[in-house]
């Protein structure tokens, strides 16, 4: 897919009913996390997240980052450049400013297109709001030390493809859970980052293999 296509796409289907859960589904681990039942509502702290496409010799590529092995939460995770939401920030600012930090993006050739469906992460009490941005070029970037060990591009093409769709087996708790997988360009991009990127890629015609049968399996 050439990038302009990309971009056009996006801007129609962004405006539409988004797939929202029932995407999310195909790339959730089985079973999925919960929130606790005694947990407040109120306590849930919003994140912003930036899924930023750009040209690489005219085809769509996503930055995504490898967070630094040092982190309390989610180390060496395959995640969207972004954190948490200062007070009166919307999502937007929020995941451009965070983008700025933790990669050195240069907001101002920033276009965003629009956001996709929050997702929940209640193993570290957050509901992520991504953010679908672009820039007409390949954009300098650098990892922040402190909190993204490197810089993850990725071709649209790949993750459209089925073969870098995989099960893996991890532990949680002590119980093993079936946890789907995109794995490309060495890595594997699993939980919340894959449950944005499943949305994302529905919004192409993308239509993996059903959780449920993955169970039944």
């Amino acid at each position: 897919m050439i990038f302009s296509d990309a971009i056009d796409v996006l801007q129609r289907r962004l405006r539409e009913t988004l797939p929202g859960p029932d995407a999310h589904a195909h790339l959730a681990p089985i079973p999925r996390r919960q929130w606790p039942a005694s947990f407040n509502p109120a306590r849930i702290r919003n994140a912003a997240g930036l899924l930023l496409l750009f040209p690489v010799d005219d085809r769509p590529r996503v930055v995504l980052t490898e967070r630094a092995h040092t982190l309390e939460r989610h180390r060496g995770q395959i995640s969207l450049p972004g954190g948490v939401v200062d007070p009166g920030e919307t999502f937007e600012r929020a995941a451009l400013r965070e983008a700025n930090e933790e990669i050195g993006l240069a907001t101002d050739a920033v276009r965003v297109l629009g956001a996709l469906t929050p997702i929940d992460i209640p193993v570290s009490g957050f509901r992520l709001h991504p953010i679908v941005a672009m820039t007409h070029d390949r954009p300098a970037l650098t990892p922040h030390d402190g909190e993204v060990a490197r810089i993850v591009e990725v071709a649209l093409d790949e993750l459209l493809h089925p073969s870098t769709l995989a099960w893996t087996r991890r532990e949680r708790d002590g119980v093993a859970i079936a946890v789907p997988t995109f794995r490309v360009n060495g890595v594997d991009i699993w939980g919340a980052t894959a449950m944005v990127l499943a949305e994302f890629l529905a919004l192409f015609g993308w239509a993996p293999i059903s959780a449920k049968s993955a169970r039944n399996e």
